[in-house]
């Protein structure tokens, strides 16, 4: 049996920037192996799977190496492939997965993620993932209840953009991937993500990361209303708002490709 399969540059105007993700639309679930197997043939940061449920769409995102809880620019990329390719007529889609309910709303021709925020504690700066990372952050947290990735927070864009963090020791250094951010020149906030735990050395951009993000620099800011960069090498701009315990993120996304896979 032949599934089709869609590579989509999501949080782009344009193909080659942003962050690709594979998207594949499934009548029923294929078995947990196989679909962990593609998504490490892909070779992405993310591929997303989706089949139809009674109100929406289940969806679920493995990297090359695991499962993962939640994703943005792979969902962003999935309801582009709705949107886009498959004629859903709606102007919003439920999207059921491992996080709760996320809705996706269109706006013209960008979408607005509407995910859970996450509540941060501040936790002691690690000197062993500091070194790892190339830089000493000036404040450092983690989401309440321990689990999930670090935000490491430093004064500077400049100090964001010249990190050159050394993989290996800040895979030995923290169990959990690590968010940088720093206030932005020409934005609120600029950020980098490094994801070594997952398989993702460093990802392009990562909607999942502004969960936390947002909510962090809204309070740090005094502004409900934000204009975010994460600034790896492709690059990708979101535009965001923190409301009511909820992060909206806005932004496009382009088809760079479309096919099939065979022989499974």
């Amino acid at each position: 049996m032949d599934f089709p399969i869609y590579q989509v540059d999501a949080f782009a105007d344009a193909v080659f920037k942003g962050n690709p993700a594979a998207v594949m639309p499934l009548d029923s679930w294929l078995d947990d192996r196989l679909l962990q197997a593609i998504a490490m043939e892909n070779n992405l940061s993310e591929t997303a799977y989706l089949v139809k449920a009674a109100e929406g769409y289940e969806l679920r995102w493995f990297t090359p190496q695991v499962e993962v809880d939640l994703c943005g620019h792979a969902t962003l990329a999935a309801a582009h492939v709705l949107f886009e390719h498959l004629d859903y007529c709606g102007s919003e889609i439920h999207f059921h997965t491992r996080s709760g309910m996320l809705r996706v709303h269109r706006n013209g021709a960008r979408l607005t993620l509407d995910f859970p925020a996450t509540e941060l504690v501040s936790i002691d700066v690690d000197i062993a993932v500091c070194n790892a990372l190339g830089a000493t952050a000036s404040e450092a947290l983690a989401p309440f209840g321990e689990s999930g990735a670090r935000l490491y927070i430093y004064e500077f864009e400049a100090d964001i953009a010249t990190l050159k963090p050394d993989f290996a020791a800040l895979l030995a250094a923290s169990e959990f991937p690590v968010i940088v951010s720093a206030p932005g020149n020409e934005c609120d906030a600029v950020s980098r993500f490094f994801g070594p735990q997952v398989g993702i050395n460093e990802d392009p951009v990562t909607g999942s990361a502004h969960c936390s993000l947002v909510p962090y620099w809204a309070g740090r800011l005094h502004k409900r209303e934000l204009k975010c960069r994460q600034i790896s090498a492709r690059g990708g701009q979101l535009d965001c708002e923190f409301r009511d315990g909820r992060v909206f993120m806005t932004g496009s996304a382009v088809t760079f490709m479309q096919g099939f896979v065979h022989h499974i």
